[in-house]
């Protein structure tokens, strides 16, 4: 076994990072109950919304609502992403465990997706771990484009570990590493670690692979021979990043499990239950998502 770990922890994004670029609308009352089939899966964290402006994210107008109505699952953190001050005073009021703020390691992606520079991005984003830290929840910071930005082309692992150092230093928890558009190969997966691994435990580093080009599964392979234990995924797929063009969604958690379990790797969490979220989902939507595990155990139905 010394070449993968032993165990593997995912956080499941599919309720925030998943439909937030869903042109078909999921109701309130559905959302609550898929979550709620989540949360008995065994996963330890639910990202289940977003508390940035309705007109900016349409498909997650609700979620303080969603917050208020999901059966909560004593051994898991519930979460939401937090852009500003007044997003965190609302999902405060929602109940959230845990509070994820995000900007880019791309100049030109940052603007097009939070409409500030990184050195304007920064007092905002300070401001709001200060406070989600006072009251006592778990912070993850989010750096999206970390291997290439559909504007400005490869990014450097140096420029990546600039914006790392700062989040780090206003005192987030840990820190996912987003490849937004999902370009990056095993190559660059080595290239970014090597220096990243050089200055923060792998402990405090979360890996976030969208599958634009099919390398997720080998990106986490990659990410676990470094000793990367943490993965976000969204189930059935769902996703992509409404200010990177051409983004496809997440890499699968069905297909994650699949391979981990398939390696002996455990994860703690239950396949048939998973599987049953994402045909629930896929349902609601009415379209088919793009997880081959999935796609497989439908057609054996």
């Amino acid at each position: 076994m010394g070449r993968w770990p032993e165990f593997v922890q995912i956080k499941e994004v599919g309720p925030r990072d998943g439909l937030q670029n869903e042109k078909k609308h999921v109701s309130t009352a559905d959302k609550v109950h898929w979550i709620n089939m989540l949360s008995d899966s065994g996963v330890k964290e639910i990202e289940y919304s977003s508390f940035v402006h309705p007109k900016w994210v349409p498909a997650l107008s609700d979620a303080h609502e969603v917050g208020q109505k999901i059966k909560r699952n004593p051994d898991v953190r519930y979460s939401a992403l937090v852009p500003n001050m007044k997003g965190l005073e609302l999902a405060l009021e929602a109940g959230i465990d845990g509070a994820s703020v995000f900007m880019s390691a791309s100049e030109s992606h940052n603007k097009k997706n939070i409409n500030k520079s990184i050195d304007e991005t920064y007092p905002i984003l300070q401001e709001v771990i200060n406070e989600a830290k006072q009251a006592g929840k778990h912070v993850t910071g989010y750096v999206s484009t970390v291997f290439d930005c559909p504007y400005e082309g490869k990014i450097t692992p140096e420029q990546v570990v600039r914006v790392c150092d700062r989040l780090f230093e206003f005192g987030v928890d840990d820190i996912s590493l987003g490849d937004t558009i999902g370009t990056a190969v095993p190559s660059q997966v080595d290239q970014l670690l090597d220096v990243v691994l050089a200055r923060f435990s792998k402990e405090k580093i979360i890996m976030h692979y969208h599958d634009t080009r099919g390398m997720a599964i080998a990106n986490i392979m990659a990410s676990m021979e470094y000793g990367i234990t943490r993965f976000d995924s969204s189930i059935g797929g769902l996703g992509g990043c409404p200010y990177a063009p051409g983004a496809a969604g997440n890499v699968a958690t069905n297909d994650v499990l699949y391979l981990l379990h398939g390696l002996g790797i455990e994860t703690g969490m239950n396949d048939k239950k998973l599987q049953e979220a994402a045909l629930y989902i896929q349902n609601k939507l009415g379209k088919t998502l793009p997880s081959k595990s999935l796609a497989y155990t439908a057609s054996q139905l």
